[in-house]
């Protein structure tokens, strides 16, 4: 990173509707850090070039500040928003945490999830749980606040606070062996997913150790919700109380991985539900072991459009919740709705090497 100095990209509100508390929050949290704010980004988005040299927000790390009010609109954020979807790198080697806080009890999720794939589409990293969210009635800080021995609004405070600790420290370690742990449910022989990952794979096996499971092969239940202790008690084992491919497969993998790769074809704008049980049977794993020394990454074909639902369902499920390590570009996204269209899809061999060279140079040393 070019320096310690932490950037708040702040678009507010028009008028003073939903700005109170997140000004009280920014203050609070950030009284002891070296933080640059910058509230107006239409400038930017108008023409980046021309008022702002296209690197400035390169190599940073960044706090998105965004005040939703009761309706979960702000205009400004959508300046930003079109401003990350120029298609240009205008985030590259940044690091990046949400701070979203509404007037209701609804909207911080969504719009972080939407705010994060295209940051990382521009370039952008996420360290694990770089969100900070405050709802209208702040419950969802009732646990950390029992935790943390102070009130909601103190825990909210002080998770603001650790993420912008979290930002200034973070250094993401290369290895010099790295594995990487492949995880899908496809066939090989028609998927346009599992044809684009060949191709990935064909340019990255010589410098990256890779593991495969298919998780088609025998029956993989879902997760259903068993108490804590219960998880606990076989997390602290590695396992599941539902065993399988999860447990004699994944798990290992998991442990063993420096990074995971989802080959995920879009099923109906969702994960496959193999994937989804995946995710969830994850939990029991995540009882005992935190990932925020992992990357991950992903392949994502749809058969005519949504392929940035796919992403958005990862960024939430595996880096905000499980702690995964978003690198910039994490995904390949592409459209295939037929056998073998995605290979034939212009440009496709550039971003295949494009996609290759970011799991090498996210991974190895």
């Amino acid at each position: 990173m070019s320096d310690n100095k932490l950037i708040v990209i702040y678009p507010q509100k028009r008028g003073k509707v939903g700005r109170e508390r997140m000004d009280q929050i920014l203050g609070e949290a950030l009284k002891e850090f070296d933080a640059e704010i910058y509230e107006d980004m239409r400038t930017l988005w108008e023409d980046p070039l021309e008022t702002c040299p296209s690197e400035f927000f390169r190599n940073k790390k960044i706090i998105f500040a965004i005040p939703l009010g009761k309706n979960g609109v702000n205009r400004g954020y959508y300046e930003v928003l079109a401003w990350l979807r120029t298609g240009k790198q205008v985030l590259e080697g940044s690091v990046a945490g949400f701070l979203i806080d509404a007037d209701s009890e609804l909207f911080t999720k969504a719009a972080a999830r939407e705010l994060a794939v295209a940051a990382n589409e521009a370039g952008c990293a996420f360290p694990g749980r770089p969100l900070v969210e405050g709802t209208e009635s702040l419950d969802n800080y009732i646990v950390q606040a029992a935790n943390m021995n102070t009130d909601k609004m103190g825990a909210y405070i002080k998770s603001a606070r650790i993420l912008a600790e979290q930002l200034l420290e973070f250094c993401w370690e290369k290895r010099e062996h790295p594995h990487l742990l492949v995880l899908h449910a496809s066939n090989h022989k028609t998927s346009n997913t599992m044809q684009i990952w060949n191709e990935v794979r064909a340019k990255i096996e010589d410098q990256i150790e890779i593991r495969e499971v298919n998780l088609r092969n025998g029956t993989l239940e879902d997760c259903a919700g068993c108490p804590f202790k219960m998880c606990l008690h076989f997390g602290e084992r590695g396992q599941c109380f539902y065993g399988g491919a999860i447990q004699d497969e994944v798990y290992p993998g998991v442990k063993w991985a420096d990074g995971i790769l989802m080959l995920c074809p879009n099923y109906n704008d969702a994960l496959s539900a193999n994937m989804t049980a995946f995710i969830n049977r994850l939990t029991a794993l995540f009882r005992t072991q935190r990932f925020y020394d992992k990357a991950m990454f992903a392949i994502i074909v749809s058969g005519y459009s949504g392929s940035d639902l796919i992403a958005g369902q990862l960024v939430t499920a595996l880096n905000m919740n499980k702690t995964f390590y978003m690198p910039g570009n994490f995904c390949m996204m592409e459209t295939g709705n037929a056998p073998g269209s995605a290979m034939q899809s212009e440009g496709i061999h550039e971003r295949i090497n494009s996609f290759a060279s970011q799991i090498i140079s996210t991974l190895k040393c």
